[in-house]
């Protein structure tokens, strides 16, 4: 018998899901918790506004003039130094994690963010601008460690993977804001044309607010550190409406619990040497590193930060037109990545992964054609066509690249190793991201179009890596995935002994009922 939400989880928890209770919106505490989902989401809008913001300043001539027309290697740091707070902040934010748990994190986050989007709408010279930046990233890396490791771990399980990879999509709500942003301050003469923008980067987390504010603890957590009983009722009010003796709720607690100490029991302490002892913590560790890599040089790095640049060598030069297309990528990118995310458990991670490899790899190769084309002739039909294939590419983009950047490390790295994981992938994205920022522009500069010939290579490895190393995580708990890495090692209890352990503590359950009722 295959039971609804099978495909998602696996049978044996889809068995014990609450039967007849109808739809998800039909129940109050599955409204609350995905409200909760939803808020948690919108935390990763801060880097998505950080480049859709710098693309949109670039295009301003009084941020220009305030900042003495940055080019080249100054105009790369500039960018680049909103990944420097980034990069120094993920270790510390996995540590206080595992530590104090995934909500204080968010707390450090806010308080950088204030720091930062005041100091960056009020600064005064260049140097306290980029300083400003600096803290923005530090904010980012907060909350972009912390929220998902949240998420994933208080997500009902059917709708996890589908929140998990939704987690990412938010860097385009954010991406949207800043560009619409920027475009209605545009005509503006004075400097509040771009200091406006710099302070509502604060909008969207602060929307976020109230959602964090009711939002649990995670309860894998707290199992983590003893306490058992307050995860069981925080799982019990959000995925069973406070029925503490659900089945579901019985067979969450007992396969994180077992999952957890088999853990603890097999390391007495987990660090980041723990992901080379392992052939399944080095594969893990392997894709950590390289997704890291992928998400930025399969050459939307070129496009995120320097769309101006781009625009400018093929002939769109107007201020209004370079910000339209902007804010219009923003939308089109979001549209992509949340129909990706919906589908997520019907199409399979490793199926998207290749269309995405496929379809940049096409577009990257066309507007590469094109690029050198236009730099030829200076005809203007092919520098349009040039920015309608970079809307390909970034729709190939959007459906792998954009949800799994976040959602595919958490999921494949047990709960010991989970905020670490992330870090890694996080680290390694922040590494290739700088090396793109102060690049990038430089490259640009010295041989334009011809420079895409390298992102046009490393899709092509992105695509090769993807078919022999990321295999398909679809149908399985966020405990289980270990099995497909570690196998017959995996520090997890079978579903089938987690089911024999509910069934044993339901029919003890039943016998106590008659026990009271006689």
């Amino acid at each position: 018998m295959v039971f609804a939400g099978a495909s998602s989880v696996g049978e044996d928890l889809a068995a014990v899901l609450p039967k007849n209770q109808g739809p998800w919106y039909k129940q109050a505490h599955l409204w609350k918790l995905n409200f909760c989902i939803f808020s948690l989401i919108l935390f990763s809008s801060s880097n998505g506004y950080d480049g859709s913001l710098m693309n949109g300043l670039q295009a301003l001539g009084a941020w220009q003039t305030f900042m003495g027309t940055p080019t080249g290697a100054w105009l790369g740091f500039i960018n680049a130094i909103y990944w420097i707070g980034t990069g120094i902040s993920y270790p510390i934010a996995a540590w206080v994690a595992n530590k104090w748990g995934r909500k204080t994190g968010v707390w450090i986050g806010y308080m950088f963010l204030i720091l930062g989007a005041g100091l960056q709408c009020g600064a005064n010279n260049d140097i306290a601008f980029v300083l400003a930046r600096l803290f923005v990233g530090c904010a980012s890396a907060w909350f972009g460690n912390s929220v998902p490791l949240l998420l994933n771990e208080i997500a009902y399980p059917t709708q996890r993977g589908v929140a998990n990879a939704l987690f990412n999509c938010g860097w385009y709500i954010g991406g949207t804001l800043a560009a619409w942003i920027t475009f209605g301050t545009k005509d503006m003469t004075n400097s509040w044309g771009w200091r406006i923008p710099s302070l509502l980067q604060v909008l969207i987390p602060f929307l976020a607010l109230p959602g964090f504010l009711i939002c649990s603890e995670s309860p894998r957590w707290l199992i983590f550190v003893g306490r058992s009983q307050e995860a069981r009722q925080i799982l019990a009010t959000a995925h069973a409406g406070g029925d503490l003796d659900a089945p579901l709720i019985n067979y969450e607690i007992t396969e994180i619990e077992n999952t957890i100490q088999f853990e603890k029991d097999a390391h007495n302490s987990a660090g980041y040497a723990d992901m080379i002892k392992t052939p399944g913590n080095r594969r893990r560790l392997f894709i950590a590193i390289s997704l890291g890599i992928f998400a930025q040089w399969t050459g939307n790095g070129v496009v995120s930060y320097y769309l101006a640049l781009i625009l400018n060598s093929v002939g769109v030069t107007s201020t209004s037109n370079q910000l339209i297309i902007s804010a219009c990528l923003q939308m089109w990118n979001l549209i992509f990545a949340v129909w990706a995310a919906f589908n997520v458990d019907t199409l399979g991670r490793r199926k998207l992964f290749l269309a995405s490899a496929t379809i940049m790899l096409i577009s990257f190769v066309l507007v590469t054609a094109l690029s050198g084309s236009f730099a030829t002739t200076g005809n203007s039909a092919t520098g349009v066509a040039t920015v309608a294939f970079l809307f390909t590419y970034f729709a190939g983009y959007d459906i792998a690249l954009t949800p799994f950047l976040v959602a595919y490390p958490v999921e494949i790295f047990p709960f010991a190793l989970r905020s670490r994981g992330l870090t890694v992938t996080w680290v390694s994205t922040i590494v290739a991201i700088f090396f793109n920022t102060f690049v990038n522009p430089i490259a640009l500069s010295a041989i334009g179009w011809k420079y895409y010939i390298v992102f046009v290579v490393v899709t092509v490895v992105f695509g090769i890596t993807v078919y022999f190393f990321y295999p398909e995580t679809r149908g399985y708990s966020l405990e289980q995935i270990a099995v497909i890495f570690d196998g017959d090692d995996a520090n997890v209890a079978l579903p089938a002994e987690t089911s024999q352990k509910v069934n044993a503590m339901s029919a003890t359950h039943i016998e106590e009922d008659h026990v009271e009722k006689a």
